[in-house]
Parts: C-alpha cells; sequence; structure tokens
C-alpha cells in the first residue's frame, strides 16, 4: 500500500496483513538509476520492527502448517494470477526502481508469477517414504515437515523474481515467510503486500519489511524465532549470514555470485555462440550471476568470434530502459558504476586491450544516471581481477586457448561454481564436462536460463542449497522420522 508525498510515492512494510511504517518513522529513498531522482521513500525498519515481523510469522505458523497442502497452493495459484493481472504496473516499477529495460521487466513479472505457480500445481506432489522395520509389527514413516519462520533475503539485480522464487516454495511446504528485498530496489517488492492480501493469504503468513543489513537483517538471521535463512546475493554478504546463523545453527539456503565460463572449442558453431554470449553477458545491463564473464575461446575459431561478437555488441543501444529499441539501461547506482570502471581501468594497466567501450557513454542523455558501455577486453590473464572477481556490468574479457584441456582448467581455477557455457558438437566433450566442469549450472549450446523444473544451485562460493524444482522445494523441509509399533 503506497501514499503520495510531493510527488514522491511511499510504500509501506506488510507485516501481519497491515502496511506499516518503521518503528522509528525513518524511511530510506529510492532514486531512479536513469536520471537519479527520487522516486520513492520506504521505511528504514530496524531490530523492532523486524521482531514485530518474525512475531507476527510464528503466530501464523501451526494453522498455516496444519493446512492440506493443496489448499495452501489454491491459495498461492490466486497470488500468482494477482501478479499476473498487475504485469504492466509492477514492471513500470520494476523500470523506475532498478534501470532494466521494460520488456525485460515484463518478462520478470511473468516468471515471479510462474516462481509461485509452480510449487503451487505441485503441492499434492509432496511426499516423504515408508521403509520396512527390523522389528516385527512396526512401521519406519519419514515425513518431510516445513522448518516454520522462513526469512528470505533478494538481490537487487532481479528483486521481485527472486523474492518470488522463495515465496512459492516456502508457503506452499507450510513455512511461514518474512521477506527482506534489497534496500536499493525494494519497492516492486513491497507492493506484492496488497496482492497477498487480495489473494487471500492469512494475516501473518507472509510478511515484507524494509530496512539495513547491520540492522533489520542481522535481527532475522540471529532470532531465535528463525528456522530457516534463503538468501541471495553477494558471497561475502553470504559468507557473513552463514556466519551469523551458525551461532543457533539455524538452516541456511545460500545463492551467491557467480564467474561464469563461456568456452568456445574448435568444432563449436561460432554464430550460435556469439548470439548466445550477447544475449547472456548483456541481459539486465551484465547483472546477472549467470551471466558469462570470461570468455576462453579456442585458436581455430577466436579470430571469426572476436569480429563477429565485437560487430553484434557495438550494435547494442544504451539508453532509456522504458524506450522499446533500447538494449542495455543503467547500471543500478552510482557505487557499482564505479567499482566497474575500476576494474576495467586495473586491467587495461595490467596489459588488456579494449576493443570496445571501456568507458562511461558521453552525451546529454548520459550526463546524470549511472551507465557504462558495452566493453570488450583481449589479451587477458587468468590472473586479472577481471577474469577473477565477479564482474556486475556488461564487461567482456576474452582470452585464447589451445584445447580443451586448458580451457577446463582455466575454468575451474575459480573460487566460484555456479554456471559455466560450452560450446561444442562433441558429445564426448560434453560428457566430460558433466565431470570435470564445477559447476552447478551448465548450458550447453544454448544462452542462459533456467527452468522451473530444473534445479538453480552453486558449488564452492556459489552458494549452498539450491532453487527451483521439486529438489528447491525439498530444500524448505526437514525430516521427521516416526517409529510406529502396533504389535
Amino acid at each position: 500500500m503506497k501514499e503520495a508525498s510531493g510527488g514522491i510515492d511511499h510504500y509501506r512494510m506488510f507485516i501481519n496483513g497491515e502496511f506499516k511504517d518503521s518503528v522509528s518513522g525513518e524511511t530510506i529513498e529510492v532514486a531512479s538509476p536513469t536520471n537519479e531522482d527520487v522516486l520513492y521513500t520506504v521505511p528504514k525498519g530496524n531490530k523492532e520492527d523486524a521482531v514485530l515481523a518474525l512475531q507476527a510469522a510464528q503466530a501464523a505458523q501451526y494453522a498455516w502448517g496444519a493446512r492440506p497442502a493443496v489448499e495452501r497452493g489454491e491459495i498461492l495459484a490466486k497470488f500468482a494470477a494477482l501478479i499476473r493481472e498487475n504485469r504492466e504496473r509492477l514492471a513500470k516499477i520494476l523500470v523506475l526502481e532498478m534501470g532494466k529495460t521494460y520488456g525485460l521487466a515484463l518478462g520478470e513479472v511473468d516468471v515471479s508469477a510462474d516462481f509461485i505457480n509452480f510449487p503451487a500445481q505441485a503441492a499434492r506432489r509432496l511426499e516423504g517414504d515408508i521403509l520396512p522395520s527390523d522389528l516385527p509389527n512396526e512401521h519406519i514413516l519419514i515425513h518431510k515437515v516445513p522448518y516454520g519462520v522462513t526469512v528470505g533475503i533478494a538481490a537487487w539485480n532481479f528483486p521481485l523474481a527472486l523474492s518470488c522464487r522463495k515465496i512459492g516454495p516456502a508457503l506452499t511446504t507450510g513455512n511461514v515467510m518474512v521477506v527482506k528485498p534489497p534496500s536499493v530496489t525494494p519497492v516492486t517488492v513491497l507492493a506484492l503486500g496488497e496482492l497477498a492480501q487480495q489473494a487471500g493469504i492469512p494475516n501473518g503468513v507472509l510478511n515484507f519489511v524494509t530496512g539495513g543489513g547491520s540492522t533489520m537483517g542481522e535481527e532475522l538471521v540471529t532470532n531465535k524465532i528463525t528456522r530457516l535463512v534463503t538468501m541471495t546475493g553477494s558471497t561475502p554478504t553470504g559468507q557473513e549470514i552463514f556466519r551469523k546463523a551458525a551461532e543457533r545453527l539455524t538452516a541456511v539456503r545460500l545463492e551467491l555470485g557467480g564467474k561464469a565460463p563461456f568456452i568456445l572449442l574448435d568444432d563449436g558453431d561460432v554464430d550460435k555462440a556469439v548470439e548466445a554470449a550477447v544475449v547472456s553477458r548483456h541481459l539486465n545491463s551484465g547483472q546477472v550471476c549467470t551471466c558469462p564473464e570470461r570468455f576462453y575461446i579456442h585458436d581455430a575459431v577466436y579470430d571469426e568470434f572476436l569480429e563477429k561478437y565485437t560487430a553484434a555488441v557495438s550494435k547494442l543501444k544504451i539508453g532509456d530502459p522504458m524506450d522499446e529499441g533500447t538494449d542495455i539501461g543503467p547500471k543500478v547506482n552510482a557505487y557499482e558504476t564505479d567499482q566497474l570502471e575500476k576494474t576495467v581501468n586495473r586491467a587495461v594497466e595490467a596489459g588488456a586491450k579494449v576493443v570496445l567501450g571501456g568507458k562511461r557513454p558521453e552525451g546529454e542523455p548520459f550526463k546524470k544516471g549511472h551507465w557504462y558501455e558495452p566493453t570488450i577486453l583481449t589479451e587477458c590473464t587468468n590472473e586479472m581481477d577481471v577474469m577473477r572477481d565477479e564482474v556486475f556490468g556488461v564487461v567482456s574479457p576474452i582470452m585464447r586457448v589451445s584445447s580443451y584441456e586448458e580451457a577446463l582448467e582455466l575454468a575451474n581455477d575459480s573460487d566460484y561454481g555456479l554456471a559455466a557455457f560450452l560450446f561444442t558438437k562433441d558429445m564426448r566433450q560434453i560428457q566430460r564436462a558433466v565431470l570435470e566442469l564445477e559447476f552447478g549450472e551448465i548450458y550447453v549450446n544454448r544462452p542462459m536460463g533456467e527452468q522451473r523444473q530444473g534445479f538453480h544451485n552453486g558449488h564452492k562460493l556459489s552458494g549452498t542449497g539450491g532453487e527451483d524444482g521439486k529438489h528447491g522445494m525439498d530444500n524448505y523441509l526437514e525430516k521427521k522420522t516416526l517409529y510406529v509399533n502396533f504389535s
């Protein structure tokens, strides 16, 4: 629920079925990445607000968990339908607060509804196990039961989709939830409160709160009411949450940073690889954890790939994300833009060559806002920061490789293990990738884009747990074993 004041919309938190400001009355300003104008304010919640939300969820847990799963699924299906009905309104808010193109924002709303609807439709398929006992007249029953009060923390790049990715399976499996969207892009998620109310989600079952990570966030993670934390965001933030949750041995599911390698072998389809690279690297202004972030191109096709890739990227249009012809919008804020610029400058100082871009765009449309040109770097080495640290932006560092073995070694030489890309027609090499590429998600001969029935998970510093499909739903359930003797 929002209010308007002086031309700026104010969105409230949603706690126990009511729209609330923070206990302190403090607010957070949300500015447009396109022109830096303040568009919204949201409550700056603190520990007191976090406790109120957790207590509301705790009070709602038993009744919600006791409902038949199919009833929970029916309510969530209504919630998903309402998200779809408000598609254009939600998409416009996403563009304004985050800077993504309008077409991508519409897609995010569609995916968000699907993230709710897919687990809702699977409510009848939740199952446990019955095992034979070693004793006569006895059954062993393994039930899968909800953890209880679950805290969902979403990243700023896809705030609506990442929140709904957690809400759908958490509520379907009988958990209640407190969702904390990122402070930089909180508004679209807060707009879900009204839709949750309309869908008939009972008070306290789903709550939305906003505030700082060191105050509200820490309380949500460390409070004894919290039984499960599911978070999508940066690896350093995930590590801190893991440490804080360890004090009470609270269950944690983390989907963290990535540094996806893009491998094109000598027999790969160059045109298909170029098309996939252009889409995957520049989607959402490169602010996607599964984007290809380092390119390993075989000598035999390197020149052809570089020429075609550079030509294709140079045609991408930077500009107003609401314009239909725009391919790349602004970065989310000044900090992210500064970090991107520094990373590219360090790479150049270390010997990388700028083939395209490498700077902020010039001209009247770009005097305000947070912009950076699509950039291609060659003559990179695997020791450069641009090849090792996550780069949330439209930068493509490219290296030559002479063999599949070299590409595998370089790809695996990373602290991250979220996604990888491989282009080859050789099924033997594809099967090797299954065994040897140390990544939780591998795209073979296609651009990025996971599906609801799959499983999205990271290895190494890219996370623990995972999302989507039946395996993702299992992450919101813990096991309870009954030994039933009927002699």
